[in-house]
């Protein structure tokens, strides 16, 4: 008779060990095809960047700069630190958003190395804190849902932000506007970074209360209608954060979180009602603040008819806009241009009009290319998002930087009225290169989670882990 032999013992599923919050990630090998990609558009944008240099050099002085080799190096040394950041922390996100980023920050770098040095200078430390920031951003935030964790506290200190430039011997009143804030012989603007943390608290909002914003639930009558209560806490922050604002006399960023603020309630809720109640509310508030608010009134005027002004304050866009018809199509060429002799703020507010000058149209339209890329990038990452908190912090922080971009190329252009926010990556700013590079690294990490196969069990145990590749014989 046989030996009876042991029933097989039944297979078990091995538990996946449990990642924590600040565990450094193992290094995973093997091809990463968009890391790939990344590698070669950020040296393709540290090469335009260098060329763009070397021709800027040799229209102002007649020769090529001495350190061009170790501007390239340079260049390519920080790109490389983010990109190695990237292979390591977020291997699976999309590769566009870094080379773009870097390519507008040259450019940028280029021109303001034309009219002011010291700036320049200032730029290049600011885009070293910018890089380390970036990667410390993707060590620390390892998961979206470790901000909505914090959402209030990180409102308390978006409105002790806003505050800062309020109080007295600390706020800087600069061209009208209070918005800087002066520690230790250096100045900032902290609504930068309040605006960040404005975009995660109102994004933690709406997917928590998307449903109450929804769902018709209240009977009036024979009808059923949407609860209007939970939208009442978020609008009085709302309201205190626009208040603060009108308070500092910046337009540029009360309008920045109107739409913001807009934009995430129509999303998180797809109702159309209010879209048209924020537009009855926006039309509302400008006359309001045409009529309350001096600056407000004058920045209206010089949109619709800058000519009474033109030696006055009207002068600033009408010597953008005659520098920008001096660049034609093709442009002066670099170097060539004489924007920085007569328009204010070459390297700051009017530095569209300064690229449109000596790089002419087809300058333009690469800046308006790379911003319409990364609004369309940041989009596609949205979409992608598996979260309601995700999906809403994705379009809220696209929709920060992709209208805050439209706000200032379109007042140098007399689309809308001019207002004192800089131009993203380009614009000479220290706190805006650092808050818009952290910008980058937060989508950056939501690509990554949409990109990321989750694992059964992922949300119980708090890890995030990607699906491991089957094995050559599993059937």
């Amino acid at each position: 008779m046989p030996a009876t032999q042991a029933a097989p013992a039944p297979l078990q599923q091995a538990t996946p060990p449990r990642t924590w919050r600040f565990a450094v990630p193992r290094y995973e090998r093997g091809p990463k095809p968009r890391r790939r990609v990344e590698f070669w558009l950020l040296v393709l944008a540290a090469g335009v960047t260098t060329a763009l240099y070397s021709l800027a050099s040799l229209g102002q002085n007649g020769r090529m700069p001495l350190h061009v080799y170790g501007f390239l190096g340079a260049v390519l040394g920080l790109s490389m630190i983010a990109h190695l950041a990237n292979r390591w922390l977020v291997p699976s996100a999309t590769p566009v958003l870094l080379p773009i980023a870097t390519l507008l920050n040259g450019i940028g770098f280029v021109e303001i190395v034309r009219w002011n040095v010291p700036y320049a200078q200032a730029q290049s430390t600011w885009t070293l804190i910018s890089a380390g920031l970036y990667v410390a951003t993707l060590f620390f935030v390892r998961r979206s849902r470790d901000l909505d964790r914090y959402r209030y506290l990180l409102l308390l200190v978006a409105i002790g932000l806003l505050l800062s430039p309020l109080i007295p011997h600390v706020g800087l009143d600069v061209n009208g506007a209070r918005l800087w804030v002066h520690l230790g012989g250096q100045r900032f603007q902290p609504v930068e970074i309040a605006k960040l943390l404005l975009v995660i608290f109102f994004a933690s909002y709406f997917a928590t209360s998307k449903e109450l914003l929804t769902i018709p639930s209240r009977r009036i009558g024979n009808h059923l209608y949407v609860d209007p209560r939970p939208l009442i806490p978020i609008v009085i922050t709302w309201l205190f954060a626009i208040g603060i604002l009108g308070l500092e006399n910046d337009i540029g960023f009360a309008m920045l979180l109107f739409v913001l603020f807009l934009t995430l309630v129509w999303t998180s809720t797809g109702r159309v009602i209010y879209l048209v109640l924020g537009l009855g509310l926006l039309v509302a508030g400008g006359i309001f603040a045409y009529h309350a608010f001096p600056q407000v009134h004058e920045r209206v005027a010089i949109w619709l008819n800058p000519w009474p002004q033109a030696n006055g304050n009207g002068r600033q866009i009408i010597q953008g806009l005659y520098s920008l018809a001096a660049g034609g199509v093709g442009g002066t060429g670099l170097g060539l241009g004489a924007a920085g002799r007569y328009v204010y703020g070459t390297t700051t507010d009017m530095i569209f009009a300064a690229i449109g000058e000596e790089m002419g149209l087809l300058g333009v339209a690469v800046i308006v290319t790379g911003f319409a890329l990364l609004v369309g990038t940041g989009l596609q990452v949205a979409q992608r998002s598996r979260t309601d908190f995700a999906r809403l912090l994705a379009v809220g922080l696209t929709v920060i930087l992709g209208f805050q971009a439209f706000f200032i190329m379109g007042g140098v252009l007399r689309i809308v009225p001019l207002t004192g926010i800089t131009l993203p990556f380009i614009a000479y700013g220290g706190s805006s290169l650092v808050a818009n590079y952290i910008l980058i690294a937060l989508l950056m990490r939501l690509s990554e989670e949409a990109e990321t196969m989750p694992t059964a069990g992922d949300e119980a145990m708090g890890t995030e882990l990607r699906a491991p590749p089957l094995h050559p014989s599993a059937t």
